[in-house]
C-alpha cells in the first residue's frame, strides 16, 4: 500500500523558518511595509519561491481589513449587459484592470428598488474595497446611500448632484455631441434632428447640450421638434425615427446618444422610403462593434472605453487609498463611415 504524501499548505512561519526572519517580519514585507530591510526582504521573498507559499486571502482579509474585491456596479437592466456593447467592452476592460493589479471582480446589477436595497446592504458591509459605478441615473436614491455609508466609489460619467463627492471618469460628450452635428452641417444638412440618451445621465444631458451648442453657433434656432428622448436602447431609436418622421418628414439629418439607437433608426428611414446618406445622414455615438456592421456602415464618435475602464479602476485605488475625489475627462474623435461619408 502506497503511504499518502502530505499536502500541506506552506504557511508563514514556514517561510520565518526557511529564510531564518521572525513571522513579525514575513507578515511587514507580505503587506508591504516599509520598515524591513533590503536583506531581509530579499530572504522572505526567496524563502516564498523555495516553499511555494501563497497567501490565504481569507487571512490577509481579516489581518488588512481589506478584502481585494472591487464591484462592477451596473444601475440598468440586466438584459442591457448583454445587449449594449458599451458595457460588455467596459466590463472586460475593467476585469483586465484589475487582474492586473490582483483584485477580484464582483459584478452586481441594482435596477430595481429590490436589487438596489440588497447592493446597498452588501456594498455597505465591507464585503467590497470600492465600487465601479455605471450607468448613474440623477435622483437615484442608492446614490446617497452608497455616499452616506462611506463606500469608495469612481462612476463612469459624472453622478449629476454628486459631482464633487463621486470621482469620476468621463469621456467628452459635449465635445463629441458637438462634432457630430458640425461634421453634418459641414455636410450641407440643416434640418438636424437628434434621439437623445436618458436626461437623467451625464452622457445624455451633455451629448445634446454638444448638439444645442453646435447649431446655435452654425446660427440655426434650435426647435423643440427635433429632438426626441431615447434610452440608448434599440427599441427607443426606431420610435424615436419614427416619431421624427412623423413630425418633420423634411429632416435631412439626425444625431442619435449611441450608435444602438443610430443603427435602430436605418431601417426605419429605409422602410419610410427615405436613402441614407443620400435623403438623409445619420451619425451615432460609441465605435461599438455594431457601427461597422450596420448597412451603411455607422458614422460615430469614439466613446474610449478601453481607457476609460483602465482610469477608473486606477483612479478607484486612489480614492481607496483617501485620496481627495476628482474627475477626469477622456477625449473623443469622429470615425467617417458611409452612414454620412465627408
Amino acid at each position: 500500500m502506497i503511504p499518502k504524501v502530505s499536502r500541506k499548505r506552506p504557511t508563514i512561519r514556514d517561510v520565518a523558518a526557511e529564510a531564518g526572519v521572525s513571522y513579525a517580519t514575513v507578515s511587514r514585507v507580505l503587506n508591504g511595509r516599509d520598515w524591513v530591510s533590503p536583506e531581509a526582504v530579499r530572504a522572505v521573498r526567496d524563502a516564498i519561491s523555495r516553499t511555494g507559499y501563497t497567501a490565504n486571502p481569507h487571512a490577509r482579509s481579516l489581518a488588512t481589513g481589506k478584502s481585494g474585491s472591487i464591484a462592477f456596479l451596473l444601475t440598468e437592466p440586466q438584459h442591457l449587459l448583454f445587449e449594449d456593447p458599451n458595457f460588455s467592452v467596459l466590463l472586460r476592460g475593467v476585469a483586465q484592470a484589475l487582474s492586473d493589479r490582483e483584485l477580484t471582480l464582483i459584478l452586481m446589477i441594482a435596477s430595481t428598488p429590490v436589487e438596489r436595497s440588497r447592493a446597498v446592504a452588501y456594498l455597505s458591509g465591507g464585503h467590497v474595497d470600492g465600487v465601479l459605478l455605471v450607468s448613474p441615473h440623477s435622483g437615484d436614491p442608492l446614490l446617497r446611500q452608497l455616499v452616506e455609508a462611506e463606500v469608495p466609489i469612481v462612476a463612469c460619467g459624472q453622478v449629476l448632484g454628486f459631482e464633487d463627492r463621486i470621482s469620476s471618469v468621463s469621456a467628452d460628450d459635449w465635445g463629441g455631441g458637438r462634432s457630430a452635428v458640425e461634421h453634418l452641417l459641414a455636410q450641407g444638412c440643416r434640418r438636424i434632428a437628434t434621439i437623445t440618451g436618458p436626461q437623467d445621465t451625464f452622457g445624455g444631458v451633455f451629448r445634446l447640450r454638444g448638439y444645442t451648442d453646435a447649431l446655435t453657433a452654425a446660427g440655426i434656432a434650435v426647435d423643440p421638434a427635433y429632438i426626441v428622448h431615447g434610452d440608448w436602447s434599440r427599441e427607443s431609436g426606431a420610435a424615436g425615427m419614427r416619431t421624427l418622421l412623423d413630425r418633420v418628414p423634411e429632416v435631412d439629418a439626425v444625431f442619435a446618444a449611441s450608435d444602438a439607437m443610430a443603427a435602430a433608426a436605418l431601417p426605419v428611414l429605409r422602410e419610410a422610403g427615405r436613402e441614407v446618406p443620400g435623403d438623409v445622414r445619420v451619425v451615432g455615438f460609441d465605435d461599438s462593434g455594431l457601427a461597422a456592421t450596420t448597412e451603411p456602415p455607422l458614422t460615430t464618435v469614439r466613446h474610449p472605453l478601453e481607457r476609460i475602464s483602465e482610469e477608473m479602476v486606477r483612479l478607484l485605488t486612489d480614492v481607496i487609498a483617501g485620496r481627495t475625489p476628482l474627475s477626469i475627462t477622456v477625449p473623443t474623435s469622429l470615425v467617417v463611415r458611409g452612414s454620412s461619408p465627408a
